[in-house]
């Protein structure tokens, strides 16, 4: 712990921390308490009252924020959200004594810029309040007493449990007898005597007695004759309050048989049973065994043993044997977990009703080194801990306190003894900041200067082990980055550039582009680039990359020579800048650019023109002398002639392949350097009528049969028919050139689609051969012919011979006849099979 002074250097109000012993902060709060409840002033306790408030010293809740929080001006200390319920904090399970149950904090006090830092450990100790009722471990309880007891007789009775205690534990047991004896219902309170307007009973009397435990005992005491022979069995109520305000309480039926007498009592060996057991023992392993003798025979003298007043975790971990009174291992015990069980046995003969004897055991849990180390790192003032990424800036100075080292060892002894060390070569060290019980806390130190252009992150490894036979170790790891701050100018790689620029230039066209490096990051090195002011309105710069334009056009004639100066500014704070000189010598250029009479030239060329053919012609013209006209071809498929600027086609055109040519030509003059100028040739293939029509469907080898039944306008068939040629060069037309003497078909002209165009007759029957032809539109007109084969007929039963026949007409007929001739109908007759069925 350190305590706090107040000095005065150069005007200025500053604190001064020096040790004090034996000054931790500590401080009560009940549990179950709303958020925000004050719980004191760290500030005010700590003696900081000078400077607080005005932000020269901050205060910051290191641990312990799950449960409170601090103002970081003022130092108030108050409970966060989270409701503190001290029956479920495990630290205080096994605490019987109300200042025993407590939460520690840690705060830091940290001076201005962080120049010093400065940690706190605090207690807030828990205080009870009465949130648990009272309650039996049944809701109905047995009691068995022998008949001819003597008055005075005492019977220990179940006892109640609370999980407050102090005055809000158990306080006082209150007996309500039945009815059967008075009439009318009443309780007795823990001396005997009526409550509520009870009636004293004549039988039973209550007694409590304190024990040796601090516990309240209740007893059955027997204040009138019993005789099982006329009554067995008695019920009455007892209930339990607590010492709350308001009390609470919970009731039990208890019911009381009456036995015939067992005279004697088992009796241990002693009172208290003590014994060490080692964390870890496997299940099964002996501990202690408890001894109680009965001075009866037979069954009244048998001993059994049984848990008594045992929590659910003695009754988990350790099996009891009813008949022998050894205590054995049932769980693996975690010394970390229970470290002491204390619990009694209850020794019971077999008698009826059976007497009992009460022993206490206590198991001391011997520590093994069982644990590794942990280490935790946390933030330590200022400097952000993230996600184990802590944020350095690289100007800190060494031994600036960087993060909070935390090592723990839930071990006891050596086993809990832990050294702690920074592992590698690191610029960091860590120093001692306090030490409490197997807990030890270090503050990591810089121990050199930080360079972020040398090392931007480093990998600090803190390595724990503990004082065990065998030791145990763990580590943990921090990436420490150095945060950059301003400290690089920009730098030009060269003092002087000197750049020469054409005359005649466009207004906006970049000089030259300058550039500066930074060591710095971020905004420390985005630059910011100007102009001396002196060539303002002839220059100017891209403030982003360096870029350095002229404004206007420049003049060889006017002014050979520029100089000026270029200033590299960062956008750091404070602001860093470099300067380099930039000079500018203006050449003489070649002025005048070719120019094409037209921007697009547009050309028509057949299809099938030869190659090497000329296709077209571009005209170009410069103001310039000598060599001012070198053309040169954009595509392999042409070729230009310089001097005249015709263009020749390389290739023989075929519009089916390619309709279109768009391609550039250049002009380029002699000049130094030289000028030219573009222009777009656009070529269009026109189409000539070289394809005939190609006939898709039907195949001359196929047939369609038609019902005799079929109406006129039926559809019979659809010739289908495509041309690669182009507009009306691909205009299809379609007609019936033969095979159809009786004039039963027609065709669309233009769909191909084949009807029925007289009613048929049964001399229409059989197997017809239509030839249709089909001619595109050009000029002249091509041709293709194709064969549809018609069975009219009701089936196919003798498909075969309509299928020699086909093949028959296949071999016998020429398939084309597209000569535009008379003699079609001569050479394609109809043929009229008819096949009997």
């Amino acid at each position: 712990m350190r305590r706090t002074g107040v000095g005065v250097c150069g005007g200025a109000v500053f604190l001064l921390l020096t040790p004090v012993a034996d000054s931790a902060l500590r401080y009560r709060v009940a549990e179950e308490g709303p958020a925000d409840v004050m719980i004191g002033n760290v500030a005010a306790d700590l003696g900081l009252s000078a400077g607080t408030g005005s932000g020269d010293v901050t205060f910051a809740l290191e641990s312990g924020s799950e449960f409170f929080k601090i103002d970081n001006v003022t130092g108030e200390l108050t409970t966060g959200q989270r409701r503190i319920d001290r029956e479920k904090l495990s630290q205080c399970q096994m605490i019987f004594d109300e200042n025993e149950c407590f939460l520690d904090f840690e705060v830091s006090v940290i001076g201005p810029l962080q120049s010093w830092v400065d940690l706190f450990e605090g207690r807030v100790v828990i205080t009870d309040i009465n949130d648990n009722t009272p309650s039996f471990p049944s809701s109905v309880l047995t009691l068995s007493v022998e008949e001819n007891r003597p008055i005075g007789t005492l019977y220990l009775l179940p006892t109640a449990t609370d999980r407050d205690f102090g005055r809000n534990g158990i306080d006082r047991y209150e007996l309500i007898q039945d009815g059967s004896s008075s009439g009318r219902r009443g309780a007795l309170d823990n001396n005997g005597g009526g409550a509520g307007g009870g009636v004293r009973s004549s039988v039973f009397e209550l007694q409590v007695a304190d024990t040796p435990d601090g516990e309240k005992q209740p007893q059955l005491i027997v204040k009138g004759p019993l005789d099982r022979e006329a009554r067995d069995s008695y019920e009455l109520v007892l209930r339990v309050r607590d010492g709350g305000n308001p009390p609470r309480s919970s009731q039990a039926l208890l019911r009381v048989a009456i036995t015939d007498v067992n005279d004697n009592s088992p009796r241990f060996e002693r009172a208290i049973y003590e014994a060490e057991m080692a964390e870890n023992a496997p299940p099964g392993t002996p501990v202690l065994q408890v001894r109680a003798s009965d001075r009866d025979v037979g069954v009244n003298g048998q001993v059994e043993y049984v848990f008594g007043a045992a929590t659910e975790s003695v009754r988990r971990l350790l099996r009891l044997d009813e008949a022998t009174g050894w205590l054995s291992v049932l769980h693996r015990i975690d010394r970390e977990e229970v470290a002491q069980l204390r619990f009694t046995v209850t020794a019971r003969d077999r008698g009826q009703p059976p007497r009992t004897d009460r022993a206490t055991v206590v198991l001391v849990v011997r520590d093994e080194n069982d644990n590794v180390p942990v280490v935790e790192i946390r933030k330590i003032g200022r400097i952000l801990v993230r996600d184990g990424v802590a944020l350095v800036p690289e100007n800190v100075l060494v031994d600036t306190p960087v993060a909070l080292v935390q090592v723990s060892d839930r071990d006891q002894g050596e086993n809990g003894a832990v050294t702690c060390t920074v592992v590698g070569d690191v610029p960091f060290t860590l120093k001692p900041a306090g030490e409490t019980a197997n807990r030890k806390k270090y503050f990591l130190h810089t121990s050199a200067l930080l360079d972020y252009e040398a090392t931007k992150e480093y990998s600090v490894t803190i390595v724990a082990v503990d004082s065990g036979s065998p030791s145990l170790s763990s580590n943990s790891s921090l990436m420490v980055r150095v945060v950059d701050i301003n400290d690089h100018t920009p730098t030009f790689a060269q003092a002087v550039v000197e750049v020469h620029f054409a005359e005649n230039n466009q207004p906006g066209e970049r000089v030259v582009t300058v550039v500066a490096a930074d060591a710095d990051s971020g905004k420390n090195a985005e630059i910011v680039y100007s102009l001396d002011p002196s060539v303002t309105g002839l220059f100017y710069i891209d403030a982003d990359n360096g870029d350095i334009r002229a404004t206007g056009v420049l003049d060889r004639e006017v002014r050979e020579r520029y100089e000026f100066q270029v200033i590299a500014r960062d956008k750091g704070f404070p602001s860093l800048q470099g300067s380099a000189t930039v000079v500018i010598m203006v050449t003489d250029r070649n002025d005048n650019t070719p120019k094409f009479v037209q921007e697009v030239f547009t050309f028509y060329v057949k299809e099938n023109l030869l190659a090497n053919s000329p296709v077209g012609m571009v005209t170009v013209t410069d103001a310039d002398e000598g060599e001012n006209a070198e053309l040169r071809r954009g595509e392999d498929t042409f070729s230009i002639e310089n001097n005249t600027g015709t263009i020749f086609s390389s290739v023989t055109f075929d519009r089916e392949r390619r309709s279109t040519y768009t391609f550039r030509v250049r002009a380029i003059d002699g000049g130094a350097p030289p000028r030219s100028a573009t222009a777009t040739v656009s070529l269009i293939v026109t189409d000539e009528n070289d394809n005939a029509p190609s006939v898709t469907s039907p195949t001359n080898d196929s047939y369609t049969l038609l019902p005799p039944a079929s109406s006129t306008r039926t559809i019979v068939r659809t010739v289908a028919a495509s041309d690669s040629d182009f507009g009306r060069n691909a205009d299809l037309r379609f007609s019936l050139v033969g095979g159809n003497p009786f004039r039963l078909f027609e065709i669309g002209l233009a769909s191909g689609v084949i009807t029925v165009a007289e009613p048929l007759e049964r001399r229409h029957r059989g197997l017809h051969r239509l030839v249709v032809r089909v001619n595109d539109s050009g000029e002249p007109s091509l041709c293709a012919t194709a064969l549809v084969h018609v069975f009219i007929n009701e089936s196919l039963v003798n498909a075969t011979l309509v299928d020699a026949q086909v093949i028959m007409n296949m071999t016998c007929i020429e398939n084309s006849l597209c000569d535009g001739g008379s003699n079609t109908d001569n050479v394609f007759i109809s043929v009229s099979v008819t096949i009997k069925l």
